[in-house]
């Protein structure tokens, strides 16, 4: 029996773009200008972010203008992202613009909610997320720790490695010397970027559905999937259509 997801309000969808072989070794250069400004729009993120937690708190609505602002930032981080070292999924310059670019290969959006609880936005951001935040903690913040030593507590040392730092290394040396991207590596690494900015959206208050803890792999996130067919009524069920009327005789 095939299990039916219910889609998160947080869609996340990018797809696969022929990235070359070696201009990844140079991305972190190339980037330098939209890591400056997503420098000045994440400060802007969080101010707006402690904005909507007290109208949140008030009112129960999270203002449209600063959530699609929100969303935006979230929109860009993930399309720089896509195309540098959190996938390396794209050579397309990622543009500079908080709107949706239907024709660039990495995608977000977040269903806007219209009411959202009053009671969680006082905890979700940091009580109920803190399983999560530890997941993420090995995803993307160093929580894999390699480590080595001479005998004694002295002479050791350790450095923390991110999940998707190595997995997108991997990828990236597969790519420089194969010209081609793992598929079962990239549905990998994408399922794990879903899975952190799924994250981000519910800590910055902008759903109160809790992020699921599965790791939804590839490219197309199952919120963007249209619903399957409705299957066919069996040979000689009863039809839900009334019969034309029967003209009547002369």
């Amino acid at each position: 029996m095939t299990e039916t997801r219910a889609p998160y309000p947080v869609r996340v969808d990018a797809s696969e773009d022929a990235p070359s072989r070696g201009l990844w070794l140079v991305k972190w250069v190339l980037l330098i200008p939209h890591l400056v400004v997503l420098v000045f729009l994440w400060l802007a993120f969080s101010v707006v972010g402690v904005i909507a937690f007290f109208a949140i708190l008030v009112t129960g609505r999270y203002p449209r203008g600063l959530f699609d602002f929100n969303v935006g930032v979230l929109r860009w981080s993930w399309r720089v992202h896509y195309y540098g070292y959190w996938a390396l999924g794209t050579d397309r310059y990622p543009p500079f613009t908080l709107a949706d670019v239907p024709d660039y290969p990495a995608h977000l959006d977040v269903a806007y909610p219209e009411r959202l609880s009053r009671g969680l936005v006082l905890v979700k951001w940091w009580l109920l997320a803190i399983p999560h935040y530890l997941v993420v903690s090995v995803f993307v913040g160093g929580g894999i720790w390699l480590a080595t030593g001479a005998g004694d507590a002295g002479s050791s040392w350790g450095a923390g490695i991110s999940l998707l730092s190595l997995l997108v290394c991997i990828a990236g040396f597969v790519l420089l010397f194969t010209g081609r991207y793992p598929t079962p590596l990239y549905d990998v690494i994408l399922g794990v970027d879903r899975w952190v900015l799924r994250v981000a959206a519910y800590t910055a208050l902008m759903t109160d559905r809790y992020p699921p803890f599965r790791l939804d792999q590839g490219g197309t996130d199952p919120g963007s999937v249209p619903a399957p067919p409705v299957p066919p009524a069996p040979v000689g069920a009863p039809t839900t259509t009334p019969p034309a009327p029967v003209a009547p005789a002369r």
